[in-house]
């Protein structure tokens, strides 16, 4: 059952706890929009690598109340203390962290502003940011994220706007996940779609849905804002996981990852998908704590 966690600016936020109890923490980062549901395939994959799954739902999205400032100044870095608040609570120490696509920055956070206690980071499918890309972002993306991210660059009203005629979407079935993705989820992708992360994609839309469009809006103006931190300086040990024919996060995105985040390894890989790359947990999580040092359970 999810916990709410109190923070010290009078918010609440929506955790979860899953896995053996002696089990290592590894911090798991959700995408955009989701909220933080069972996430099976996780999981199983963590528990076999000997480690606890801790999850919470970013503001705005489940129960987890939304941050005044979300839609004008918040950053990616903001989401740290937040990271803070919920580890304390539950007594954890140091841990490891995985962030997928809109959850990739956060990963990075913890690893550039809590490198006493974060031993290993790992960024799937992460978005690059804005400010600092050799690029415009939306190149690569497929026509719907295109178009969110025009919006975003347009400002919080055009954002609003936009996610106004999307929210159809947090009422998506696990059966109608692949048509509700469009053209995000390329052949791979929907190959990839079976019942269990079919159902847990629909779960966790539906969860970051409950709220309406306030987490999802203010997710997005984050990422493009300057994130609050400096991917040059970390010193822990970070991964960087994608695959080339993503069609929501370009693959082009990772290449930059692995440049700019100061000692990142690379793991690149040829006729994967934004979605697809989840059937690698295994692999991704086996990595990530050997960097982080942690003992073969």
């Amino acid at each position: 059952m999810p916990l709410l966690v109190p923070t010290d600016d009078g918010r609440s936020l929506e955790v979860l706890d899953a896995g053996p109890d002696d089990g290592f923490p590894l911090l798991y980062h959700h995408g955009t929009p989701q909220g933080a549901v069972p996430f099976p395939t996780l999981e199983r994959a963590a528990a076999e690598q000997g480690l606890r799954v801790i999850s919470y739902s970013r503001p705005g999205y489940g129960a987890s109340s939304p941050r005044p400032d979300g839609a004008t100044t918040a950053r990616v870095a903001d989401d740290v203390a937040d990271t803070v608040t919920v580890l304390d609570h539950l007594g954890v120490g140091d841990f490891l962290t995985i962030g997928w696509s809109g959850g990739g920055p956060r990963a990075l956070a913890c690893a550039a502003l809590l490198p006493d206690r974060c031993l290993a980071a790992a960024c799937c499918v992460g978005i690059a940011p804005a400010d600092e890309y050799d690029g415009d972002i939306r190149d690569g993306m497929a026509e719907e994220n295109v178009a969110e991210y025009t919006a975003v660059f347009a400002g919080v009203e055009a954002l609003e706007a936009f996610l106004e005629t999307q929210t159809g979407f947090f009422t998506v079935s696990a059966d109608d996940v692949a048509a509700g993705l469009g053209a995000l989820a390329p052949p791979v992708d929907r190959a990839a779609l079976d019942g269990e992360l079919a159902g847990y994609l629909a779960a966790s839309v539906n969860a970051a849905g409950r709220q309406g469009i306030v987490g999802w809006r203010d997710d997005d103006m984050t990422h493009t804002r300057p994130w609050g931190f400096d991917l040059q300086a970390i010193r822990v040990p970070v991964s960087v996981w994608q695959g080339r024919l993503d069609a929501m996060v370009p693959f082009t995105h990772a290449e930059w990852l692995a440049v700019n985040v100061a000692g990142a390894s690379a793991q690149l890989l040829e006729g994967e998908g934004h979605l697809s790359l989840i059937q690698k947990a295994p692999e991704i999580l086996e990595d990530l704590r050997q960097l982080g040092g942690i003992p073969t359970p």
